[in-house]
């Protein structure tokens, strides 16, 4: 029994022993960048420099990063590390996740937030982003990879690569311009390039015989992203941290917030000529294309100098069909299917037009709304009523999971978009997960209920998995439906959300409040958390409107706006929008005849807005 402990410590002290500590200091600000080579902009630097540093660490390590706020606006801040657990059982604390208002307060400007974590069970890809708005696709994003000693391949070199869309005008200004009654269709915004390493013109060197490891990032807003190769192939070894059984492939597909690791093999002997690396767009994903905008671009594995370069792939040619589907691959090591469920949460998605014009997107017809307090403060400040779900408002979808559940969550897509759920605190087991359904199709809104296909607990469409998938980050097809199951083993408020980011400015989000009792005992505010809260005049106690006399006083409670009045549909609303700006455009006329020296195309105007009435189904009335 001795010689039992004696070597049980020896093994305690020897992975402390080689345990670092990687301690950062960020500043963050605006920078000017080009990233495209087409326009200069503003984005979100670290310590004056853009791109942001990818940051490695291994199993186990401690990270204590100093985030300050250095921008010169008014503009505040958070970060995420995205698929990270933060466990409190293993010593983390749920203050490091990130969400703003979710588990900490924003950052305001001179403000600095020390996120200190451990990763003593995780390996594999992961990223860091901004948390609050749209901020991550102004550039504050990162890789994060958490490397194993003992990792199950080999490989003789390793690339990180991040894809991104990329929008010319900031974050604020392309948000302001998509939440309004001026765009009620919900159309999202189209980015004016992808990236590829955070620009563009790529080119990646290779050598014969050789093996590249390839982790694969989308850290964009919106567009998921195909890479294809000419003539190679690709072995996935691990998707969102998670090893799994090899699967070849020439194609791969990645909604935003998804990660893929291959292994790529460079031909035997030198070739000819170089190879083509397809970055494509996921162009089924647009509401309109553009026609100067690029879909994809050609990345050049380079196998020598004086070799003549790839040729851009016809798209048509390159079978995105055979891209590998997240369904069909299994764990490394065995994960049996989670067989039942102890609470089941359905959530039907929708996106609809509220009174105030916009278009929202709604779980069960609540659209997400910041509450005035985060939601960890009501947690840890509401005492015994912390089971209460009065007390967290009414517009965060909030959902209460006990302790070692098995929670069933059952997503079904009363839209016609594809949506990347994201769950932080967990992965989860994709159990089912349809196919699209009518995609492409043109069809009225009021027809998609008739168009989704609801997942059905008695006739499920494909057979459970013995040994389901396993990621965080998974995405619900057009009209479709996808099954998740996890235990809640990890105390926490989980924010669960799309990661089309627009969508979750949009309100497409929940909270999961997983055992809250058990995070009480475990958790306490540290100093820092109190000092930021108290720097951007928020309450760190009290109800979601901020209130602790009464608990159950929501007055002043962000709430989503009241519905559109009865008739309404979002046609007619475009069609009052555009007689509007016609009738504006009148009156701008007449004064440009009688100011002006030039005459405006009064034919082309009425011709464009017709054209924009006819492209979203409003009927056009005929002039005499």
């Amino acid at each position: 029994m001795m010689l039992l402990c004696s070597f049980v410590w020896f093994v305690l002290t020897a992975s402390v022993a080689v345990a670092k500590t990687h301690t950062l200091n960020y500043t963050a600000s605006w920078v000017r960048a080009n990233p495209d080579g087409l326009h200069e902009k503003k984005m979100i630097g670290f310590n004056g420099e853009w791109p942001l540093p990818d940051i490695h660490v291994e199993k186990g390590d401690r990270v204590e990063l100093y985030l300050t706020n250095g921008f010169q606006d008014d503009t505040a801040t958070s970060l995420h590390f995205h698929g990270l657990f933060q466990n409190t059982s293993l010593g983390n604390q749920l203050q490091m996740d990130g969400p703003s208002m979710v588990t900490q307060c924003p950052i305001v400007p001179g403000q600095t937030y020390l996120y200190n974590f451990t990763v003593p069970e995780q390996v594999g890809t992961f990223w860091y982003h901004a948390h609050m708005g749209a901020q991550y696709g102004d550039g504050m994003r990162g890789a994060f990879i958490i490397h194993d000693p003992e990792e199950p391949f080999e490989y003789d070199h390793e690339r990180i690569i991040t894809l991104a869309d990329h929008y010319h005008e900031d974050y604020k200004a392309v948000t302001k311009e998509f939440l309004s009654r001026y765009n009620p269709t919900g159309a999202e915004p189209i980015p004016q390039n992808i990236l590829f390493n955070n620009t563009m013109n790529v080119t990646l060197d290779f050598t014969p015989g050789e093996t590249y490891l390839f982790r694969f990032l989308n850290t964009g807003l919106f567009v998921s992203q195909y890479i294809f190769l000419e003539d190679h192939e690709m072995t996935v070894v691990e998707v969102d941290g998670i090893y799994v059984k090899p699967n070849v492939t020439d194609s791969i597909y990645l909604s935003a917030g998804q990660r893929m690791s291959v292994l790529i093999k460079a031909k035997n002997k030198m070739p000819t000529r170089n190879y083509a690396m397809m970055q494509i767009m996921d162009e089924t994903m647009l509401d309109a294309i553009p026609s100067e905008l690029q879909l994809n671009q050609t990345i050049q594995m380079r196998y020598g100098h004086s070799l003549p370069n790839a040729r851009a792939l016809n798209i048509e040619d390159c079978d995105l069909d055979r891209a590998t589907n997240d369904f069909y691959l299994e764990p490394l090591i065995e994960r049996h299917l989670l067989t039942h469920y102890d609470h089941q949460i359905v959530m039907d998605v929708r996106m609809l037009n509220l009174g105030d014009g916009v278009k929202y997107a709604f779980f069960n017809n609540i659209t997400y709304v910041t509450p005035k307090v985060p939601t960890l403060s009501t947690l840890l400040t509401s005492g015994k009523l912390v089971t209460d779900s009065r007390i967290y408002g009414d517009n965060i979808n909030a959902q209460f999971l006990n302790h070692n559940d098995i929670i069933e969550v059952v997503l079904n897509n009363y839209d016609s978009g594809r949506h990347p759920f994201h769950l932080h605190g967990h992965n989860f087991q994709i159990v089912q997960k349809s196919p699209g359904f009518h995609v492409g199709e043109n069809y009225d809104e009021s027809e998609q209920d008739r168009m989704t296909v609801p997942y059905d607990e008695s006739a499920p469409l494909q057979p459970f998995p013995e040994r389901p998938m396993v990621r965080d980050t998974v995405v619900l097809e057009p009209s479709g439906h996808v099954v998740l199951r996890f235990r809640a083993d990890n105390p926490g408020v989980w924010y669960f959300h799309c990661h089309v980011d627009w969508h979750l400015q949009q309100g497409l989000a929940s909270v999961f409040i997983e055992a809250p009792t058990v995070l009480q005992e475990r958790e306490t505010f540290n100093e820092n958390y109190l000092d930021i809260c108290k720097a951007a005049r928020i309450p760190v106690t009290g109800n979601a409107a901020g209130h602790s006399n009464d608990w159950f006083d929501l007055n002043g409670l962000p709430r989503q706006p009241k519905p559109l009045p009865k008739g309404f549909t979002t046609e007619g609303y475009l069609a009052l929008i555009v007689s509007t700006i016609i009738g504006v455009w009148g009156l701008f006329s007449i004064a440009q005849y009688g100011i002006g020296e030039v005459i405006p195309n009064d034919e082309k105007v009425y011709h464009t807005l017709r054209e924009i009435l006819a492209e979203n189904d409003v009927e056009v009335p005929t002039t005499n």
